[in-house]
């Protein structure tokens, strides 16, 4: 049972505290229209209601999801954000094929559990912050443009008037920063995707 939503600051969503059956009290993310009173179910055979947690391999194809395990029993660790979801596509024995707030599709074990429904308060990226100094608060300073720095400081620093730059953008350290692909070939969760968040099919050797 729903107990209480409260205000998380370490979030963008809102957090619901659950009392269960044995007394027991636990918080968890606040799906959208989950409501102090409301009754939600945590297991294997749960309906595939919003607020209810249970297996992938359990979810009908179509269903919004958040929240979802990548290892079974680790927790949820994508899809968490305020007014996000991901899709259930499709799902055998073995995995569950999701696709994902980027675009992103790619396979998940079926037996990783998600929440059901798409994450409350997703009128959170509305919020006007109004001036630099809210952002300040927010402990995050403005960042200087790299062609007005000086050529000790940065490649693209220096010029005796105002230029882009002259070559192609580049980090402090001489990495490009547009078009140059950073992503590992050897990287472990590479086979686990099967569409790109670019839309383009994942590369196999």
């Amino acid at each position: 049972t729903v107990i209480a939503i409260e205000y998380d600051p370490m979030r963008s969503s809102r957090i619901a505290l659950v009392e269960y059956k044995d007394n027991e009290k636990r918080y968890i993310i606040a799906a959208k229209g989950m409501e102090v009173g409301h009754k939600i179910h945590s297991g294997p055979d749960a309906e595939p209601e919003s607020g209810n947690a249970l297996p992938l391999a359990k979810i009908p194809a179509g269903t919004a999801v958040h929240n979802v395990e990548l290892t079974q029993g680790k927790g949820g660790q994508i899809v968490r954000a305020a007014g996000s979801s991901a899709t259930v596509m499709a799902s055998d024995k073995d995995y569950a094929q999701i696709k994902l707030p980027s675009g992103e599709i790619r396979r998940v074990k079926a037996n990783c559990w998600a929440t059901v429904g798409v994450v409350g308060n997703a009128d959170h990226e509305k919020q006007v912050i109004g001036k630099a100094g809210n952002t300040r608060h927010r402990g995050r300073r403005g960042i200087t443009r790299a062609v007005a720095k000086n050529p000790h400081d940065h490649p693209m620093g220096g010029g005796e008037a105002k230029t882009s730059g002259g070559g192609h953008p580049v980090t402090p350290w001489g990495v490009i920063t547009k078009g140059y692909k950073t992503r590992s070939k050897k990287k472990y969760s590479n086979k686990f995707i099967l569409v790109r968040r670019d839309g383009r099919p994942m590369k196999r050797k």
